[in-house]
Formats: C-alpha cells, sequence, structure tokens
C-alpha cells in the first residue's frame, strides 16, 4: 500500500476498510482522531461503518479510522473499526470481520472505471448493467484479494468451508465459462458467509443491558448498520437476478417483457435453480438477511421452490426426489413464516389472471405478463385456501388483496374498490376443494368473517366491513341454513339471550348479574346495523332472524329515548329498515307487538332490564322480582304507555311510505271492534243467565281494549294531517269511522268525540268530493265501497244532519261529483278550514244548517248539545233582526255584504259543533284586530256572544271567547271593564255555585289579560280591579280565592310605583290569609303574591313598601317556620331570597369605576 500511494478500494471506488499494515505502529504514533473530510467518497464510506458496538484495536482500545484523502492522513490515523478483534468475546474463534464480507460482495459488484476515472473509482450501478467482462475481472480481483492481501485469510476459510458444503455453488464459481452464474454462485457463497458470522457474533455476545428510561436501547451484535443493509441488499437482488430469474420458465415468477434466453443447456438448469433457490432459503434464517430478501424477492424465491418442488420433471432434471421434498418442505415453511398478507400477494401474482383479456386502444405498447402454467394456478390455488384456513386466515386474504385500495376519491377508485370487495367476498364464500365438509369450512371461516366488521383502524374498516356484509350476504344467499346457524345467531347471540323464551335460567340468577356487558350489546347493535341495514338484502332470511329479535331492539329504543345513549339512533334505523323492507302485512303485525296487543314479537325476558352503561351505551342485567303488586302493576302501566310514545314516534318516520296512515286505520278497525264487543257484552250481561268469561280471559280482553284506545289517542294526538298518503288510505280510515257508528251510534259520556270523529271522516270525503284533491275514475271506484256505509248510516243514526250529510255524500258519489248538494259543500268547508265570514256566500256555506225553501236558511236542527241550547237557539232566531236594528239606517240583512257576513258569524258562534263554534269566535276577534266598522258598531252584541260562550265546556270554545273579551276590553275598557267586574263580583241570579265559580274564574283570566294589553295604563282602573281581587279573595271557594290572590299579585306587579296607599289594605289581607286560611292553596297564592310583588318592584321594593316590609318579612318568617305545607313553605323561601337580594343592593351597591369631569366655576 506504501509503494502503491493510494489507500485499497472497494469495487464502488470507495475506501475500503482493510487494516494497515503497520497497524501496531499506527496506533501507538497517534490516538488523536482525525478532522472530519467533507468528501462525497468519504460520505459514501462512511455509511459501510458498523453500529454494533465501538470501534476498538487489537488491545480492546477505542481507535480512530483513517481519511481517504491524502496518504499522509493515512498514515498517522489508525485503521477503521472492526467487528471483534482477534479474539472473540466468549472464547469463540476468530473469524471475518462483517466489513471484509460487506467489501467483498461490493467488489463482485463494482462497476468498470469510466471515462476520466481511475481505475476503481466509479460507484455500484445497476446489475443489468454488468457486462460478464466485468463480471471476470471482478471475479479475478476478489479471488487475488483473498489469497494475498493480508486480513482476508478469515475470510477465505469460511468461504470454503461454505462453499464445501455447497458443491454445485463451489463447481459454479470456479467456472469461467458462465461469468453471470460464477458471479452469483461467489455472491451466494459471501452471503452464506455473512449468514455464519453474523449467528456467531449473535451467539457470542453477551447480554445486552437495558437502556435507560427514555433511551433506545442498545442494537444486538449481529445489526448491521445503514450502508452494509444497502451493500446486502444489492448482493442480494444481483444474486437473485443472475442465479435464480434466469432459470425459471416463462409464465413461472410474473416478469414484464419478452422473456430472456436461458444462459444454460437444459440438463443443468434444474440443479442450478436448485443450488441458488437452496441457498437463497437457507438465507432466509437470519432475520438481518431474510428481511430484505423476503420483503423484496418472495415472489421469485416462491416460483423457484414451485418450480422444484411441484413443478413437470422437465424443469428438475438433476434435482433427487429427496431434494424436491426439500423444496417442498422448504414452501411451506416461509410461507408460514412470512406476513400473511404478504404471502397472499405473491400467490395471487403467480398465479396470475386466468384469461388474459385483449388489449385496449392505446395500450398496445405495454409489456404483457406470460401466463402462468395450469399446474402452477392449481399449486397457487391450494397455497391460498391453505392461507385462508389458517388461524386469521380470512384477514390475511382480505388483507392481501384490499392493500393498497381505498386511497383514491374519485368514481374509478371506488368502483375498483367495490369490485375488490365483491371478489374478495366470492372467494370467502365459495368452499375449497382440500376442505372435508362445507359445514367445517364455514364453522372455521365465519368467526372470523365476523371479527372483519369490529376492525378499528379507519384506514381499512370501511373496506373489511364491506368484505364481511358482502361475505355473509352471499352465503346467506347460497347456503342459507348454515349461514343462519354459523354467521347470523352468533350476531345475534347477545339479544337471543335475554329474550323472554330463551332457554338460559333467568330464574336461577341473583338480581344483578349481567347477561349482556356494554360492549357485546353495543357490538351487537353495530353489527346488525352494519349487516342488515347498510347491506340493505331484504331477503326472508335476514328479515326473519331479525324479527326474532325485533323485541329486544324496540325495548332498546324505547330505553336510549328515555335516556342519554347513542344506541337509540341505531336502534331507530334498523326497526325502520325492517319496518319499510317487511311485506305490508307483516309490518302492521309487528306494530301492534310493539304496541302489545298480539305476541307476534318476542319481547324481553320480564326478569331482564336495560341500564345505563359506563360509556353511553346500556347493559342487560337480571333485576329482583317486585314483591310489591301496585308497584308492579305501575311498572308494567309505565312500560305500555312509554312503548305506545315511542311508537307513535317511531311512526312519525314512516308517514311517507304509508305505513302510518295504515296502521292508523288497523287501529281503528280495531277501536270498532272493541266497540262491537262493548256493544255485545251489554246486551249479553242484560240476558239472565248469560255466561261470564274467564276472569283471567277478561282481564286480557279489558287490557287490549285499553291499550287500543290508548294508542288510538296518541296517534291522533300525535301523527300529522299528512299521515294518508293515496285515496285508498282515507277510504279505509273513513269506513272504519262509518262502521263503528253503525256498530255503536254515539251515546253516553263520550257521545261528543264520536261525533267530532265521524263529522271529521264525512268532511274528508266531502272535501276530496269538492275539490281538494284531482280525483280519478279509478279513486271514484274506491269511493264506492262507502256507499253501502253511508246508506246504512244514513237510515240508522239518530243524528237528523248526519243522516241528511251521509245521504248527499252517497249521491255525489254515485254521480261522480255532477250532483253536490250544499251540505256536501259545508262539510268540505269546515274541514278545509274556509274563512267565515269574508263575504256573502250561499246558504249551503254555512256550516251547521240546511238551504231552505226560498234559498234563506232553516234554523240548525240539533242534536245533543250544550245546556244553554235553548237560549242559544232563541239568540240564532232573534240575530238577524238585533243586528239590523243597531244599524245607523234601517236595511234588510242581506243587502251590505259585510254585515251578512257577520250575521253568519253571529250564527255560527251558536253551532252545536265546537270547531265551527270556535271558528266563528276567532273570526270574530279578528274582525276586532281590524277595527272592522261592522263588528264595532256591534260591540256590546259580541261581548254578550263572547260572555255566553266563554260558559262552554270545551276548552277551544271558551278560549277562543276568552280571548276576544279581553281584545274587546282593551279597545274599549270604559264600556267594558264596569260589566266584567259586576259580573266578576257576583254571580248571575240562578246559576248554580259551581258554574258560577267556574265562570268568575273565567273572567279572572279575561281581566289578567285586559291588565297586561292596558300596561300602564291600569292605574287608571286600579281601585275597581284591587276591590274585584280582594272581595275574591274572601269567596267561599277555595279555588276562586287562589285565583283572585294570583290576579292580584299580578296586578301589584304591573302597578309597581303606582300602588300608592292600597299597599295597606294588600298587605293586611295577605298577612290574614296566610296565617288563618284552611286551604293550602289559598295560603300558597298568598305567600306567591309577595314572591310576584318583590320580583316586579326590584330595587324599588325599600321605597314602595317602606311602610309594610317589616310586616311582610315577619310573614314570611311565620311561614317558614310554622306551615306544614311545602310548597308555601318554598315560596316563602323564595320570597326571602328576594328580599335578601333587594336589601344587599341598596345596602351594599355595586362600585362602578367612573370618571367624572367637573367644570369649576
Amino acid at each position: 500500500m506504501a509503494a502503491s500511494g493510494r489507500l485499497p478500494r472497494d469495487g464502488g471506488g470507495r475506501c475500503r476498510s482493510a487494516p494497515s499494515p503497520d497497524l501496531p505502529k499506527m496506533a501507538a504514533e497517534s490516538r488523536a482522531p482525525p478532522p472530519r473530510p467533507t468528501s462525497p467518497s468519504w460520505r459514501q464510506r462512511a455509511t459501510l461503518r458498523p453500529f454494533a458496538r465501538p470501534p476498538q484495536n487489537g488491545s480492546g482500545e477505542p481507535r480512530s479510522s483513517p481519511s481517504p484523502d491524502l496518504p499522509k492522513m493515512a498514515a498517522e490515523s489508525l485503521p477503521p473499526p472492526l467487528h471483534g478483534g482477534p479474539k472473540m468475546a466468549g472464547g469463540a474463534e476468530p473469524g471475518p470481520e462483517l466489513e471484509r464480507v460487506v467489501e467483498a460482495l461490493e467488489l463482485l459488484l463494482r462497476q468498470p472505471a469510466g471515462p476520466g476515472e481511475r481505475d476503481g473509482e466509479a460507484g455500484p450501478g445497476p446489475e443489468g448493467a454488468l457486462r460478464p467482462e466485468t463480471l471476470r475481472s471482478n471475479a479475478a480481483a476478489l479471488e487475488g484479494r483473498l489469497r494475498r492481501a493480508p486480513g482476508w485469510a478469515a475470510l477465505r476459510g469460511l468461504r470454503d468451508a461454505v462453499l464445501a458444503r455447497a458443491p454445485a455453488l463451489a463447481a459454479g464459481a470456479a467456472g469461467e465459462a458462465e461469468p453471470g452464474w460464477a458471479a452469483a454462485c461467489g455472491l451466494l457463497a459471501l452471503l452464506l458467509c455473512l449468514k455464519e458470522r453474523l449467528a456467531a457474533l449473535a451467539a457470542a455476545a453477551p447480554a445486552a443491558r437495558r437502556a435507560g428510561p427514555g433511551a433506545a436501547p442498545p442494537p444486538s451484535a449481529d445489526t448491521l448498520s445503514v450502508g452494509q443493509g444497502r451493500a446486502v441488499g444489492r448482493a442480494l437482488r444481483a444474486a437473485v437476478g443472475l442465479g435464480l430469474v434466469p432459470y425459471l420458465p416463462p409464465g413461472v415468477g410474473q416478469r414484464p417483457g419478452p422473456p430472456a434466453p436461458p444462459p444454460a443447456p437444459p440438463a443443468s438448469r434444474g440443479a442450478r435453480l436448485h443450488a441458488a433457490t437452496t441457498a437463497l432459503a437457507e438465507l432466509t434464517e437470519h432475520p438481518a438477511l431474510g428481511g430484505p430478501l423476503l420483503t423484496r424477492h418472495l415472489g421469485l424465491l416462491l416460483a423457484g421452490l414451485c418450480l422444484l418442488g411441484h413443478g413437470p420433471a422437465a424443469h428438475s432434471e438433476g434435482v433427487s426426489e429427496a431434494e424436491r421434498a426439500q423444496c417442498r418442505e422448504a414452501l411451506r415453511h416461509i410461507l408460514d413464516r412470512v406476513y400473511q398478507p404478504l404471502a397472499v400477494q405473491e400467490l395471487l401474482v403467480l398465479q396470475g389472471r386466468p384469461k388474459q383479456s385483449p388489449p385496449s386502444p392505446g395500450e398496445e405498447t405495454k409489456p404483457a405478463l406470460m401466463r402462468a402454467p395450469a399446474w402452477l394456478r392449481r399449486l397457487c390455488g391450494q397455497l391460498l385456501s391453505e392461507r385462508l384456513m389458517r388461524p386469521n386466515g380470512v384477514q390475511a386474504v382480505v388483507r392481501g388483496i384490499m392493500e393498497g385500495t381505498g386511497g383514491g376519491t374519485g368514481a374509478e377508485a371506488a368502483a375498483v374498490d367495490w369490485r375488490k370487495c365483491d371478489t374478495v367476498a366470492k372467494i370467502l364464500a365459495s368452499c375449497p376443494q382440500q376442505c372435508l365438509s362445507l359445514e367445517d369450512y364455514y364453522r372455521l371461516v365465519c368467526p372470523q368473517i365476523l371479527d372483519l366488521l369490529h376492525i378499528q383502524d379507519k384506514l381499512t374498516a370501511r373496506q373489511f366491513q364491506r368484505v364481511a356484509t358482502t361475505t355473509l350476504l352471499t352465503m346467506a344467499k347460497e347456503h342459507p341454513q348454515l349461514a343462519e346457524k354459523h354467521l347470523l345467531q352468533p350476531m345475534l347471540a347477545p339479544l337471543l339471550r335475554c329474550l323472554e323464551t330463551a332457554e338460559l335460567a333467568v330464574e336461577d340468577l341473583s338480581a344483578g348479574t349481567v347477561l349482556v356487558t356494554e360492549a357485546e350489546l353495543s357490538s351487537c347493535v353495530e353489527d346488525v346495523l352494519k349487516v342488515y341495514v347498510v347491506g340493505n338484502d331484504s331477503s326472508s332470511l335476514l328479515l326473519g332472524s331479525l324479527q326474532s329479535v325485533l323485541g329486544v331492539v324496540f325495548s332498546l329504543y324505547s330505553f336510549a329515548k328515555q335516556n342519554v345513549s347513542y344506541l337509540r339512533s341505531p336502534c331507530q334505523e334498523i326497526l325502520l329498515w325492517f319496518l319499510e323492507k317487511s311485506e305490508r302485512e307483516v309490518s302492521l303485525t309487528i306494530l301492534e307487538g310493539f304496541a302489545g296487543l298480539n305476541s307476534s314479537v318476542r319481547t324481553l325476558h320480564p326478569r331482564c332490564r336495560f341500564c345505563v352503561g359506563s360509556e353511553g351505551g346500556a347493559t342487560i342485567a337480571v333485576e329482583e322480582a317486585i314483591s310489591d303488586e301496585d308497584e308492579a302493576l305501575y311498572q308494567k302501566v309505565s312500560s305500555e304507555q312509554c312503548h305506545v310514545e315511542n311508537l307513535v314516534e317511531l311512526l312519525s318516520h314512516c308517514q311517507k311510505s304509508g305505513l302510518a296512515g295504515d296502521f292508523f286505520i288497523r287501529c281503528l278497525k280495531a277501536l270498532t271492534q272493541v266497540a262491537a264487543e262493548d256493544e255485545a257484552a251489554s246486551n249479553s250481561a242484560a240476558v239472565p243467565g248469560g255466561s261470564l268469561l274467564e276472569p283471567e280471559q277478561y282481564h286480557a280482553e279489558q287490557r287490549r281494549k285499553l291499550l287500543v284506545l290508548q294508542l288510538v289517542a296518541t296517534l291522533c294526538e300525535s301523527v300529522s294531517d299528512t299521515v294518508f298518503t293515496d285515496v285508498a288510505q282515507v277510504e279505509e280510515f273513513v269506513a272504519a269511522t262509518l262502521q263503528r257508528a253503525c256498530v255503536s251510534p254515539a251515546r253516553g259520556p263520550g257521545a261528543a268525540a264520536e261525533v267530532q270523529t265521524l263529522t271529521m271522516a264525512m268532511g274528508l270525503v266531502a272535501a276530496m268530493l269538492g275539490g281538494a284533491v284531482q280525483l280519478q275514475s279509478s279513486d271514484f271506484a274506491v269511493l264506492k265501497r262507502l256507499v253501502p256505509l253511508l246508506e246504512e248510516l244514513s237510515r240508522t243514526y239518530p243524528e237528523p244532519l248526519t243522516q241528511e250529510l251521509a245521504a248527499d255524500l252517497r249521491i255525489a258519489i254515485c254521480t261522480h261529483g255532477a250532483f253536490s248538494p250544499g251540505t256536501v259543500g259545508a262539510a268540505a268547508d269546515g274541514v278545509l278550514g274556509k274563512k267565515l265570514g269574508t263575504g256573502a256566500q250561499s246558504p249551503a256555506s254555512i256550516p251547521g244548517g240546511a238551504p231552505g225553501p226560498r234559498g234563506g236558511r232553516t234554523a240548525p236542527r240539533h242534536g245533543r248539545s250544550s245546556p244553554s241550547a235553548p237560549k242559544e237557539r232563541r239568540e240564532e232566531q232573534s240575530m238577524c233582526h238585533e243586528a239590523g236594528d243597531m244599524g245607523p239606517a234601517p236595511a234588510p240583512c242581506a243587502d251590505s255584504p259585510a254585515l251578512a257576513g257577520l250575521q253568519e258569524l253571529l250564527v255560527s258562534a251558536y253551532d252545536p259543533q265546537p270547531p265551527i263554534r270556535a271558528a266563528a269566535l276567532r273570526r270574530l276577534t279578528s274582525l276586532i284586530t281590524q277595527r272592522d266598522p261592522e263588528a264595532l258598531r256591534l260591540q256590546e252584541k259580541l261581548l254578550q256572544v263572547f260572555l255566553e260562550n266563554m260558559q262552554h265546556e270545551d276548552a277551544f270554545v271558551y278560549l277562543s271567547a276568552i280571548q276576544g273579551i279581553a281584545l274587546l276590553s282593551s279597545e274599549y275598557p270604559e264600556r267594558i271593564l264596569p260589566i266584567l267586574l259586576a259580573r266578576y263580583r257576583g254571580p248571575a241570579q240562578g246559576m248554580e255555585d259551581t258554574t258560577a265559580t267556574i265562570t268568575r274564574m273565567k273572567l279572572g283570566e279575561v281581566l289578567m289579560r285586559v291588565t297586561q294589553a292596558l300596561g300602564d295604563m291600569v292605574f287608571k282602573y286600579r281601585e275597581p280591579l284591587v276591590q274585584a281581587f280582594l272581595r275574591g279573595a274572601r269567596d267561599p271557594d277555595s279555588a276562586l280565592r287562589a285565583s283572585s290572590l294570583s290576579n292580584l299579585g299580578e296586578l301589584c306587579q304591573r302597578l309597581g310605583f303606582q300602588l300608592g296607599s292600597i299597599v295597606q289594605e294588600v298587605t293586611s289581607c295577605l298577612t290574614a290569609i296566610a296565617k288563618t286560611d284552611p286551604k293550602a292553596e289559598v295560603r300558597r297564592a298568598a305567600v306567591h303574591v309577595v314572591v310576584l310583588l318583590l320580583r316586579g318592584l326590584s330595587e324599588k321594593a325599600t321605597e314602595v313598601l317602606q311602610d309594610v316590609l317589616r310586616d311582610l318579612y315577619r310573614l314570611l318568617k311565620h311561614v317558614v317556620v310554622a306551615e306544614p305545607d311545602g310548597a308555601t313553605v318554598l315560596h316563602a323561601q323564595l320570597a326571602l331570597e328576594e328580599l335578601d337580594t333587594v336589601m344587599r343592593r341598596v345596602l351594599f351597591p355595586p362600585q362602578a369605576l367612573e370618571k367624572k369631569i367637573v367644570v369649576l366655576p
């Protein structure tokens, strides 16, 4: 080295780590590290430095490495670090250093020097660029280095030992006729030497010390540096390319482009392929070499092993049967060791496409892949089936096929992803040939398919769930029984476990035992949502399996509606999906089962209940049996009511499909049946000797009737007017209502409601005939089903108006609307909500009456009306004349259109039908708001109408009257308030006490609304209002006393500073009532007045109530101490808090930082 003047270099032109002959002398002369050069060649060489342990010299001391830039620096510095010294730790025999082996590998792959470069300065290039003469020269240089260079003897000895064990490699390395095969054998021999050396270092190294907290663990002794790993990777690539690829026949090991001609005669191809494949398989045993080999060249290695172990004998000449068996064993060993998705991918690549599709336009220039031979395709199919049958094999197959998809966002990427998922599903659903039976395959694979639904990785969860869902649906179509046994039942097991018909001995379990955990229940519900709803396959198998657990799902939905749980939305989607996909009759039966009307739904076990989970879900546990019968009955009734409400809420999402309307009609038919049964029961009870039902059966029937009534009432309150989506549903609804009216005419306490329902149903038909819906000939065919019922109703119903309307509807339907009597138009107007009194209308448009003989109007024929009906009829008969007398100029009633409309409103205000009466009152109130001159001229008559309707029993009517009186009083308080106060102070003569009390309370509500409308102007009427309320506070009726006190509190809160001298009187009244009144609600109202007074005055309380503030404070303290009623005490405490807040604000005003500018004189 000293004679040549240059440092030794490797095949890539970089300084190699050969030790200097003057190593002891240089180590003694210089211990200081040299300055770090910055040349590119140094950076390349630095990557080859090992980092397994610190560099040492022969005596074990740290030493520095020589710089390759100058000979002087090389002479003064120390040699590069080596793995191990003359004697290995632990007494191991000395061997070649790792850098020697790596340097030998790079020497074999050295590129020839280019123009302007000295020999050996060229870096490594791609293996395909190595020419035969370059390979020969590199091999000769390596042999010369091994024989003559100092420090290479150990490597030479190790290589000879390796070649002695592999005669084929030794013969190939010695041959010079074929430089490619010789280079491959030399590379494989050096790689085997590297493996031997790495194994020796790992065995001889002491146990690694544990790293401190937060520090990286120290590398093992057989760890390669980054540069060494790169060099080994190049060597493996060259060994595979020179020793394995040329000996694979076309189609075995897919490579793009035309196949290269084999470099050797057929007789020696098998032996060479076996030698290279065996050496590569041996290299896979070590992690440092097997990692890069298996990750980059697994497909070619598998191709070689498949060809040797399972290929035709023509490709394995020179290979014995024992060697072929070893190849088969190595193939299975490697497949079992590698990452299974990678093995699946490589096997799929080896298998290739079954048939080459013709190239599309523009793709003729792309290299085509050779089709794999039939034996290889069969073998890869068997190996893939074996991968699938292994534990977690399903996930490995799915990952192997789906890897790299799902990242696109376009439609094309989504289509490719969908096709891959469909393909994987077909593969998983098909039983392999080597499986013993189909049931064994399902037993092995189905649990793994269900596990795919629980993948948590967000990047792959969507694909895995799609594959699992598609596979499950495919299996359910092909083998329904096996799919139900091994897929559906295990998936629904948490819900099946707690059914009322479950075989689980729930009675033997102690209270509090958790049958289904929160994680199980949440996972089950999510799986059902993914498979049934997202999969969206409405096969009979899926619908039938889901129907078995719908009762538990609905109970869970009801529980989630009452609590805060994320399971509410999934349960709702599951229920809606089933109701939509099932046949309409099945859906209606299921809804009846949810309501408890039949036993078609398997419900939750009576000993099981849902409990709130710790993570927002729910658990199912065993509850303790309730011994108290009343408590058990209360729990049962509450549960049924909750189920009915949630059922109606669920139906609100089914209105567009028509399911809600059909169920409503079915409930009405059930109500008709209940009415018929009650009629028959009353008749049988009147007959002597009639047999009674058994008590259990009787109670069950009564329970069912109550459920029907509750369900119909809830549906009427909650379902919107769009529940009916077509004429057929309206016809069914009307038919059910008419049938109920024919079976059980309106009698008894519920007659008014029955009449209203019947009127609404007939009004719907009238509205349809009147043009609200564009009817076709097919619609009239549907409506003609009502003709027999209408005819029977016109003959048997006791109410004459209903009889007449039924007859007219029958005529209109039969004539297809060509002849429409006046009553039909009136009924249509009532349903469509047309405004009354907007102008002159035809006599037929006035609800409640029939056209007279001269185009006028006859008095309405009343059925069952309110107690004030005689008086109302007298008002109707004289209304027209009285209205004419009040006008400024006498004129007939029909001369003025506005007056005629007002007359019709006044007549309609006494209509026996509450909706029509309330609509008329609302219209009169609207006329007052608009300051209609005709309405204002009749203000006294309007007041009389409102006051009389205020006594009506229907809330809609008397509330409309109260609103009209309040509006009229706020417009003309001087005229109206004295009348109201006089009626409030004393009841009318001849009125019952209860009726008088209710009327005065309604008048109090009117006065309160007037007080709110007047605002600050209420001070003018302070005295009469306070006197009226104080007088009411001394009334014998406790309800009126409490109402008067409440009104007094509102008035005092409005007056504020304007209370004046009446505060003493008010305080004395409140004190007396709060201390002496026998009724708790009255005392409660008195204390509440104090609360309103303090709350309304706020900080003004100390000024307005300064004379009575102490008395009020003592009163409140007395109530807190001595009052037995809790609500009254609570009101007193609230008043004390208000008083405390007021006093704190007065005594301790908030400190505000303000800047004041004072102008001095």
